[in-house]
């Protein structure tokens, strides 16, 4: 029976027996985290074998050392690898350090002169398309350059494309797109063949400098036998005439080691070589070494499919618990939607309007962290205040089972105080 059909009552009483059970969870001093989409201590364990895989041989088939400086744009080996993750050539391609935010932030900070050139010109502000739910650390970035942010919702099917169409249309001053297209953060939702069509026109209608910024970060992370496939958007693109708007990323970090991975952009050849002359000011090159350690341990596209079907095999079993757990006690509660992904690190939790910041505090006051509500969209303000972003990759089986006991009893406690103040 929905919650939402009780009587008052009715409302009451189930209530106080939630109450019953939350002063329970408070007595047992848990202390669980689901805040952060990091892989576990077993996923790291699978490329353990990282460590002293080169054996003191540190030379490139064309006889370059990695010990030494240069190669801003990485190796060639590891640049066709990353060619191999985004369905890119290897001259489309550089390879940066652990952290493909790092080449975000800096192919917005390789932009941002001339936009606010622009920007002065027309008397505006610089801005910026943000598919909500999405990812807080694109949003950061957004706020560090004081890049206005618009919302656009997130389909199933991708972004809302006709909405965003029509804003590109009349405002010249949008420079930009955040989008995460496969397996999205935190949907868990994969952008479909025409939306995809549809992004590869966006040059046509966007003002100049305007730039797509595809992260991919979970393109090789599924968590089914038969993946999604996302369509090849730079193919597209180059047939459009519309490559130099396309920025590509994704990294090793939740493949491999997360904090000593590497990372992929993606770009025209034209905008790469741009990209390069902005960098060398700052830097000789990204470690060399570690991208060849990643070439040998990660080599040919088997070996990567080989590896992440092991992650698969550790991450089943978590993603299988949470939809257990949630429909088990909400399913047929009326008080809450959730996603159902295919891949990525992330569950979309959606509750009655106005409670996913009380949700998220008695959580806390239980012991469970979860991710702040709201942090999912620009400027931490989830307009209907409804958005849980769930991260179940990091603690153990039994742990999550006890946050997500936890979870579903705080959701039901702060539906019913709602139903009953309505």
């Amino acid at each position: 029976m929905k919650l939402t059909d009780f009587s008052d009552d009715e409302l009451k009483t189930k209530q106080s027996e939630l109450l019953g059970a939350y002063s329970q969870f408070k007595e047992a001093a848990l202390s669980l985290d689901l805040t952060r989409g990091k892989p576990c201590t077993e996923q790291l364990d699978l490329s353990n074998d990282l460590d002293g895989i080169l054996e003191g041989f540190f030379l490139l088939q064309n006889g370059a050392d990695v010990r030494n400086y240069g190669g801003i744009l990485g190796i060639p080996e590891a640049r066709q690898m990353g060619a191999d993750i985004l369905t890119l050539h290897p001259a489309q391609v550089m390879v940066g350090g652990n952290s493909s935010l790092t080449l975000m932030y800096n192919m917005i900070a390789h932009m941002i002169p001339r936009w606010n050139a622009e920007a002065k010109e027309t008397n505006s502000k610089v801005k910026f398309i943000c598919p909500v739910p999405g990812y807080d650390r694109h949003f950061t970035i957004c706020e560090s350059f004081d890049i206005e942010m618009i919302n656009v919702d997130l389909l199933s099917s991708g972004p809302d494309m006709d909405v965003i169409e029509n804003l590109l249309d009349k405002d010249p001053m949008i420079k930009g797109i955040w989008c995460v297209p496969k397996y999205s953060n935190p949907t868990g939702h994969t952008y479909d063949k025409e939306t995809v069509i549809r992004f590869s026109q966006l040059g046509k209608i966007a003002s100049q400098n305007f730039r797509i910024m595809w992260d991919n970060a979970y393109v090789a992370h599924h968590l089914t036998d038969s993946p999604a496939q996302l369509h090849d958007l730079m193919g597209e693109s180059m047939q459009a005439g519309t490559e130099d708007n396309l920025v590509m990323l994704a990294s090793t970090s939740k493949i491999t080691f997360a904090g000593a991975g590497i990372s992929f952009l993606g770009t025209s050849e034209k905008n790469l070589a741009a990209f390069e002359k902005y960098l060398t000011p700052q830097m000789i090159g990204f470690d060399k070494v570690n991208q060849l350690r990643h070439v040998r341990f990660l080599q040919g596209g088997s070996n990567l499919a080989t590896h992440m079907s092991k992650h698969k095999n550790l991450l089943d079993p978590k993603f299988i618990m949470v939809q257990k757990k949630l429909q088990e006690a909400l399913g047929d509660k009326g008080i809450a939607e959730w996603t159902k992904p295919e891949g990525g690190y992330f569950v979309s939790l959606d509750t009655l309007p106005g409670i996913a910041s009380k949700v998220v505090e008695l959580a806390s006051g239980a012991g469970v962290k979860l991710t702040p509500a709201g942090a999912t969209y620009p400027y931490g303000i989830d307009p209907e205040n409804r958005n849980i972003r769930l991260a179940p990759t990091f603690p153990s089986l039994s742990d999550l089972e006890k946050a997500l006991d936890v979870l579903v009893v705080c959701l039901e406690l702060a539906s019913t105080d709602y139903l009953l103040s309505h």
